[in-house]
């Protein structure tokens, strides 16, 4: 069996009052800190052979205490970041975007992203993720774990695609708690006649 653990962040003083992020380099805050220092040693024992992450620094920060606990060297790649929401989006709750850019939050909840100035699709984030996620599963061995850091948006997006299920299948999926992780394994399964595949074997897990 392989096994591939995505990570979401700790938590930000942005998420914590409901600000977009996307690509703003913004800081874990000490709640932030406190997760990545509790689910580091959960995730070690493990024992995953590498850690990538997003170069963004709250995925940065928390990928480099779970490596340090693992006694590994995270390994930055920019296709791990979070969606770019668009420069009008970023540090605004939605309140005040819908207040500031109306016809831009009115396009967001109307599914016409192509009207938001700088603002991904969801096609884009595949177009940036998959890649990434692919090569580290082949990269993996016969029972070794990889951990992915990256972000909640981006992650619920990636891992359908990752999966080959529809478009639209992340929007069935919950919001990943800030250091919620996810599992997926590659292994036989009796229910498929044994065919060896990648499979979601958790999502949303937490420390206790």
């Amino acid at each position: 069996m392989r096994r591939l653990v995505l990570l979401r962040h700790g938590r930000t003083e942005w998420n914590d009052t409901g600000r977009a992020q996307g690509h703003a380099d913004v800081p874990l805050d000490e709640v932030g800190e406190a997760q990545a220092k509790a689910v580091a040693p959960v995730l070690a024992a493990l024992r995953p052979v590498a850690v990538w992450s997003s170069d963004l620094a709250r995925a940065a920060a928390t990928a480099a205490v779970v490596a340090a606990e693992a006694g590994l060297e995270p390994v930055l790649d920019p296709r791990l970041r979070e969606y770019d929401v668009g420069r009008n989006r970023v540090g605004l709750t939605d309140e005040q975007y819908a207040g500031a850019h109306p016809d831009e939050h009115a396009a967001l909840l109307a599914g016409d992203i192509a009207a938001i100035p700088g603002r991904e699709t969801r096609a884009d984030v595949v177009a940036r993720l998959l890649p990434a996620l692919t090569s580290y599963a082949d990269g993996l061995g016969e029972g070794e774990t990889g951990i992915v850091v990256s972000h909640g948006a981006a992650l619920r997006t990636a891992v359908p695609a990752f999966l080959g299920w529809g478009d639209d299948a992340g929007d069935g999926l919950g919001v990943l708690a800030n250091c919620g992780w996810v599992e997926l394994t590659h292994s036989a399964s009796a229910w498929t006649g044994g065919a060896v595949r990648w499979r979601l074997t958790a999502w949303n897990r937490v420390v206790a």
